[in-house]
């Protein structure tokens, strides 16, 4: 049986979520590659479609220099690594696709990899609001933190080239600074679709749902119960980072059953989660001083 390769990083903290992630792609014939950063806990309930790797199993020379530069700081770590381990992978397999481990799937995702034997390298974008008129913050959070979200990126053989580039770029720094156009290791997949040929821009509504995008589609249930968004797309996956679970979390919101599906196979590897939002922390805080600084800036301009 044919399967599809996906993988992700995580620390052995987090690993009750990657076990999600490979529950939710089990269906679909999905297989997960693990990449675990730090020592790791006990592993009675890795799934059956899961391999797991350790730092020690990586011998690129690039990878060896971003491991030495960012060991003491495990997000730079897990963000910087990603082009490495999809090269390692790619030395067994034809296509990968890497997804953060708080990615859950609903459907079948097949056709992604159909288009990885056409295309070099898939991207999908964070689809934020670009009005020029209104909430113009989104607008230019587009240029600010980049235009792709680097939660998810499929390659093939021939998207090597592309790896070892932004594997280049990681090592040179991985640091959020909107003056000098960085933003970790995302804001260098801009330059993907300019500097590589057979660079697939993934537009599927389905494809990363999130709280940062969904309030720009069309969301209905139809006759069964599925979400159908933009009145043609099938709910693919969703990217439960902090503004998702913030959202997704209220009992009341129409992605709720999306939401408790994803909550109940986090329970089955971590029986203590409970989801519980945090008003005051740096993913929130530094945001939110940006936010009133551009307000500010935005009066001054008047």
């Amino acid at each position: 049986m044919t399967l599809f390769s996906f993988c992700t990083i995580s620390t052995s903290s987090h690993l009750f979520k990657a076990f999600a992630l490979a529950n939710s792609i089990a269906p679909f014939k999905g297989f997960l590659n693990i990449l675990v950063i730090d020592e790791m806990n006990d592993l009675a309930q890795k799934p059956e479609n899961v391999n797991i790797f350790t730092l020690s199993d990586l011998n690129d020379h690039i990878g060896i220099q971003i491991i030495d530069k960012y060991k003491n700081n495990q997000d730079k770590l897990r963000w910087a690594l990603k082009p490495i381990f999809l090269k390692h992978l790619l030395n067994e397999t034809n296509a990968v696709i890497y997804v953060d481990n708080d990615i859950y799937f609903y459907n079948d995702f097949a056709f992604l990899f159909k288009e990885l034997e056409s295309n070099n390298v898939l991207l999908t974008p964070h689809f934020y609001k670009n009005s020029p008129h209104e909430d113009q913050n989104w607008l230019e959070a587009n240029f600010r933190v980049g235009l792709y979200n680097a939660g998810f990126i499929g390659v093939n053989k021939q998207g090597i080239i592309a790896l070892n580039w932004w594997a280049n770029c990681c090592l040179y720094n991985v640091k959020k600074a909107f003056w000098r156009g960085l933003f970790d290791d995302q804001k260098y997949l801009d330059l993907f679709p300019i500097l590589f040929d057979k660079v697939k821009i993934i537009k599927e509504k389905g494809c990363n749902l999130a709280g940062w995008n969904y309030l720009n589609y069309h969301l209905k249930r139809d006759s069964n119960g599925d979400l159908v968004i933009d009145d043609a797309n099938k709910l693919i996956f969703i990217h439960f980072a902090e503004s998702s679970l913030v959202d997704f979390s209220k009992s009341d919101h129409l992605l709720y059953k999306e939401y408790k599906v994803y909550e109940n196979n986090l329970l089955n590897h971590h029986t203590l989660f409970t989801y519980k939002r945090s008003i005051f922390n740096r993913r929130t805080v530094e945001p939110f001083i940006y936010f009133l600084k551009w307000k500010l800036y935005r009066k001054i301009e008047k």
